[in-house]
């Protein structure tokens, strides 16, 4: 590929920024987008201990769970976090329980896989929000399980899974409640009186960008992770919190998307997380009332759905090809189903820095296409 053709594949039309509908990354602020361009820094010096610091610790503030909660850095996707936390935090001779009703909750079930875990498996259909009896039932009989796991998101369909009603069945039973909050948090309600695991990465709802992710855990479960035996070199929970809780790294981390999460971090703190679920929920409203007048069918019930995506069926005689293609002409980026839902759904999310007047010019195209 000549470097003209390179060049060409990523001419963005001055016209107008291309507003991002997919479920991460995000399109960001100037501000977070200009902290890239901060000068070069080695991570083994003072500067970058204190930036790596004040991000850890501006994550705590954000979610008001200081005094409850530390956190960890990771470089790399959400799902860098996930493995993370899955990896090293199960003790030996114990199993997992996994709800499994999507892509990103199977994922979790391949990873206790991949680490040879004894698991036991609520599995539903895509979309299918868990029986709270189901979850019960399984906890009292199978003694073994000393982890819940579940993904609060579920971006395969928009489901929002009962992540409250969840953590106080875990928490009636003893059990330590993972949460997959990629999704989720900062654009949907999070309850941490009950979990005890959450994995969160930079690039969704935070409104930084790809490259860091992390996990917050309680301080209170520092003593049994660290008897946990390593399972994974880069993957290492308390190795990693070790290190970082004297301002040094295991690993070399990525620079750029931490000045990003910084800066995103305070913008975070200004709104506030309620103030910013507040506008994702009134974002997803007026997407969602624009879809009905379209007649566009939806993938799950309202009372189920995230404030921060929304699964739609394909109109009929609508390809996703074409409606995809139709929308990048104009400036919109949209989501593919995944799975066995690829050639009957799409998916707009609602995260990141989008403008108003960007969803009621989105609005207008998608009516003329549908």
């Amino acid at each position: 590929m000549t470097l003209k053709k390179l060049s060409n594949y990523y001419l963005i039309k001055p016209m107008s920024r291309t507003v991002l509908l997919n479920p991460g990354p995000v399109n960001i602020t100037d501000k977070v987008r200009q902290a890239m361009t901060l000068p070069d820094l080695c991570h083994r010096e003072k500067e970058f201990s204190n930036l790596m610091a004040a991000i850890r610790a501006k994550l705590l503030q954000a979610f008001n769970i200081e005094e409850t909660f530390t956190s960890v850095l990771v470089s790399g996707s959400g799902t860098a976090a996930l493995e993370m936390a899955v990896s090293s935090s199960l003790t030996p001779k114990r199993s997992m329980l996994v709800i499994e009703n999507g892509v990103y909750g199977e994922r979790i079930g391949k990873l206790c896989d991949v680490y040879n875990f004894h698991r036991h498996t609520i599995k539903l259909d895509w979309g299918v929000p868990p029986n709270l009896d189901d979850i019960e039932s399984i906890l009292k009989k199978q003694s073994d399980i000393e982890i819940v796991s579940m993904v609060h998101h579920e971006t395969t369909t928009g489901l929002l899974n009962p992540l409250q009603s969840i953590g106080e069945l875990a928490k009636k039973y003893g059990k330590i409640f993972l949460v997959d909050c990629i999704s989720s948090l900062a654009g949907d309600e999070v309850d941490f009186t009950s979990i005890d695991l959450a994995v969160g990465t930079a690039n969704k709802c935070l409104q930084g960008v790809p490259g860091v992710s992390f996990v917050l855990f309680r301080k209170k479960d520092l003593g049994r992770l660290i008897k946990i035996p390593a399972r994974s070199l880069y993957f290492n929970l308390t190795e990693y919190h070790k290190a970082q809780e004297i301002g040094k790294l295991l690993f070399t981390p990525a620079i750029p998307a931490h000045y990003a999460l910084d800066v995103a971090l305070d913008e975070l703190i200004e709104e506030t997380v309620a103030g910013r679920i507040y506008r994702y929920a009134n974002c997803a409203k007026f997407l969602r009332d624009g879809f009905k007048k379209l007649n566009l069918e939806y993938l799950i019930p309202e009372g189920w759905r995230s404030n921060c995506l929304t699964g739609l069926k394909l109109p009929k005689g609508v390809s996703y090809e074409k409606l995809h293609g139709k929308l990048k002409a104009n400036g919109f980026v949209i989501y593919a189903g995944q799975g066995n839902l690829s050639e009957n759904i799409f998916r707009i999310a609602n995260m990141g820095d989008i403008k108003k007047e960007e969803f009621d010019r989105f609005i207008k195209i998608l009516g003329t296409i549908c």
